[in-house]
């Protein structure tokens, strides 16, 4: 008998003959295990369930006619099993009679092949169920992945939706409290500072120069472009170019790769791929070095960024607004600064103007602040008497708004919540002055930077209040309002405010909550 061998990939299936005659059952093995099958032998149904519940075979030759459960049955309870359900059954059968093929496939068999056998028919109706057993397996297998990634795909989509929509909603907050709405003034000078950031929310991708002395709010004018225009729910990334150390300073806006550089141990995005798709504000734009303003320039022209130590530049979206209190006209004069890169920042270009332009603000801005801060310290919102009032409308305010809301601030922590009269006005050196001069120490130390937002800690001025608790509490592990109160020589408001800012901006860590709460470094 010739016997083809079988592909590799049927080569050791399992077969499982069931026939109540041996002389079947030799001749079937035979034949099968001669062309690479793996055979199990079952002389009756009964015998063959039991061999099937202890090893699964890829395909079953089962005799209808036996003592006992006949064939029928067998399939039956096979195709009943979750297990053998999909086990192909070739029937055998002496049978040729319509009605007993028909009831083989009723019961759930796939084919069927007639005594006395022809070896080469056995073998090709096994390779052909074999095959398409294995092919239905695969096809259910791949079915399976295909849905599992179907399932993933949908959650991930799901996933993105809820996520779109959270950053709807954050975005629409941000545009509430950093828009339009946050401004507060009535003078002529306000009102056209208005309609100057209205015309530059319409612009997307217009560059903005935004000039002015400090604590006007550049930064919030900045914000205000952004989160009124196109681009609000794209990132707003801000950078203080005063701030970034000189050797890191191509790295912080453009990024590098790992190896570029002695720490360079990761890939770094720098802030122009952090604000792809949105807003990069360069605060103090005035002090970039000036092998940098190149390059700033050449990404201004073409919208290319190259990592330090990477061969490919890559192609970001982002508007860019800059900010300066610094004269650019002189920097340029004395080759500080390059024109190119001041007229193409300088597209459209909004002044901010001081305070002291603009008194008939203080007012609304003092209220204002009154309001926002008694809020923040979970105060009684105070008032402000006249008196209070004419004292701050003649003070000149070198600070801006900045310093208006540190004189707010301060003296709503030392009346307590009650009105505010001129005695709790640090103003000119002395409670309640009202001459022109700088603010006290005190005010300093409770100063807002201009790249910060309304509200932040200052955490680097020398001697302040906030870096003293600090320092305290790397020395001692700890601190709590009473021990805060004593090391400041503060009230117990004033104590209680700074470690609540502190807390909140992550800087300490609160173990507890009351009046004994301790606060620790995070």
């Amino acid at each position: 008998m010739n016997i083809n061998p079988q592909p590799l990939t049927l080569r050791g299936a399992k077969v499982l003959v069931v026939d109540d005659i041996p002389a079947n059952l030799n001749v079937l093995s035979e034949a099968l295990e001669g062309a690479g099958y793996e055979i199990l032998a079952a002389p009756s149904g009964e015998v063959a369930l039991k061999i099937v519940a202890r090893t699964l075979p890829d395909l079953i030759l089962l005799d209808i006619t036996m003592p006992g459960m006949n064939g029928y049955e067998v399939c039956r309870r096979l195709k009943q099993s979750e297990a053998t359900r999909a086990v192909p059954v070739i029937f055998i059968t002496a049978h040729e009679e319509m009605k007993h093929i028909i009831e083989g496939f009723r019961v759930g068999g796939v084919d069927y092949i007639t005594k006395p056998f022809q070896a080469e028919e056995v073998l090709i109706r096994v390779e052909t169920h074999l095959k398409i057993h294995r092919l239905t397996q695969e096809l259910a297998r791949r079915n399976a992945e295909l849905e599992a990634e179907i399932n993933r795909r949908q959650q991930a989509e799901q996933a993105l939706q809820v996520a779109d929509e959270q950053l709807s909603v954050i975005s629409t907050r941000e545009a509430e409290r950093w828009g339009l709405a946050a401004f507060v003034g009535r003078s002529a000078a306000f009102q056209q500072l208005v309609q100057e950031i209205r015309r530059a929310q319409s612009f997307g991708n217009l560059s903005v120069l935004i000039t002015g002395e400090s604590g006007t709010g550049k930064e919030l004018i900045a914000r205000a472009i952004h989160y009124g225009g196109p681009k609000a729910k794209g990132p707003f990334i801000a950078v203080n170019c005063s701030a970034i150390p000189g050797e890191l300073a191509e790295s912080t806006l453009f990024g590098h790769v790992k190896g570029a550089f002695t720490g360079a141990t990761a890939d770094r995005k720098g802030c122009f791929e952090q604000a792809h798709g949105g807003t990069l504000f360069l605060d103090e734009i005035g002090d970039m070095p000036l092998a940098l303003q190149a390059k700033l320039l050449r990404v201004l022209e073409d919208g290319m960024v190259t990592p330090v130590g990477a061969a490919q530049a890559r192609r970001v979206e982002v508007r860019v607004l800059a900010a300066t209190n610094a004269e650019l006209e002189s920097a340029m004069e004395t080759g500080k600064f390059r024109q190119d890169l001041f007229f193409r920042l300088a597209r459209f270009a909004i002044e901010s103007p001081p305070l002291r332009e603009r008194k008939e603000d203080i007012a609304l801005l003092a209220e204002h602040f009154l309001r926002t801060l008694a809020s923040e310290m979970g105060m009684e919102r105070a008032s402000l008497s006249a008196t209070a009032l004419a004292a701050l409308e003649q003070h000149d305010f070198p600070g801006n708004v900045r310093e208006l809301r540190n004189l707010v601030e301060r003296a709503l922590i030392d009346s307590g919540g009650g009105v505010i009269g001129p005695e709790h006005l640090h103003v000119g050196g002395r409670l309640g002055g009202t001459t022109k001069l700088a603010q006290t120490k005190t005010d300093q130390a409770t100063a807002v930077p201009e790249s910060s937002a309304p509200g932040a800690l200052n955490l680097n001025g020398t001697g302040s209040e906030e870096t003293t608790i600090l320092a305290q509490v790397r020395r001692e592990g700890s601190i709590n309002n009473a021990e805060c109160r004593e090391l400041l020589q503060v009230g117990m408001h004033r104590a209680w405010y700074l470690l609540r800012k502190l807390h909140r901006a992550g800087k300490l860590k609160q173990d507890s909550s009351g009046r004994w709460a301790q606060y620790r470094l995070p």
